[in-house]
């Protein structure tokens, strides 16, 4: 039976002393290209690398980035969307565009 590979990497190469985390990054749907996820994802792992003063990520560490479907989030027995927040200020004017261009709202 092989073993998990993460990017060529084998978590095992890690070490028995190696700390596991699994990182889950769960946004709103909204205007997340490949090319963003991948900058997040990256981010985290340096951040994290940084304050366990390391110089580089673990192979140990394993981050995924979900996206939930508008619509599909809730809380305090509502149903949250993105796109009440487009007009807060939170967004540029032009990520806002981006998001209603992505959900085409």
């Amino acid at each position: 039976m092989g073993r998990a590979r993460a990017g060529g990497d084998d978590p095992a190469d890690a070490g028995p002393d190696a700390d596991v985390m699994v990182i889950d990054v769960t946004v709103m749907d909204g205007d997340w290209r490949r090319e963003v996820r991948k900058e997040v994802i990256e981010r985290v792992l340096a951040a994290l690398a940084d304050a366990c003063g390391l110089p580089e990520p673990s192979p140990a560490w394993w981050v995924t980035f979900r996206v939930i479907d508008e619509g599909s989030w809730g809380s305090r027995g509502t149903v949250l969307s993105v796109l009440s927040l487009l007009e807060t200020g939170v967004f540029t004017g032009e990520k806002a565009d981006a998001v209603r261009t992505a959900l085409r709202a």
